[in-house]
C-alpha cells in the first residue's frame, strides 16, 4: 500500500460505478485510547461483504482524504484516508492510519466477497 493518488483512485472507483462491489469498512481507535487514557472510550465500526451498487464515487481532499459512494438511497463515505493500493486480485484497498502508524479506518472494494 502506498500514499493516496487522486487520480488513480478516482479511475479505481469510475470503473466500479453501477457494479455490484462487497464492502468493507472499518474505523477504529480500538485499543489504543484505553492504553493512552484512562476511561476512555473506545469506539469502532465495521461491516464486511456488504454489498452494495453505486452511482458515483468521489475522493476528495488535500489528504487525509474523503471517499463518497453516493447510492440511489443514501451514502457512505470514509474520512482520514492516507493510503491505497488496487491489489492482483482487482480490489481497491484504502486505509487511514494515525500519527504512529495505526490503523484508524479502512474501506475497501471488491467484485468478490471478502475472506471472512
Amino acid at each position: 500500500m502506498g500514499p493516496m493518488d487522486l487520480q488513480s483512485v478516482q479511475i479505481a472507483l469510475d470503473a466500479r460505478v453501477g457494479r455490484m462491489q462487497y464492502v468493507h469498512l472499518e474505523t477504529t481507535n480500538g485499543a489504543y485510547a484505553a492504553h493512552r487514557e484512562e476511561g476512555a472510550m473506545t469506539v469502532c465500526a465495521y461491516i464486511r461483504n456488504g454489498r452494495i451498487e453505486f452511482e458515483r464515487g468521489t475522493i476528495v481532499g488535500d489528504g487525509p482524504y474523503r471517499v463518497g459512494l453516493k447510492m440511489q438511497i443514501g451514502w457512505i463515505y470514509a474520512e482520514g484516508l492516507t493510503d491505497f493500493e488496487v491489489d492482483a486480485k482487482g480490489r481497491l484497498l484504502m486505509a487511514g492510519y494515525d500519527s504512529e502508524g495505526r490503523l484508524a479506518i479502512a474501506l475497501e472494494l471488491s467484485d468478490e466477497p471478502f475472506a471472512m
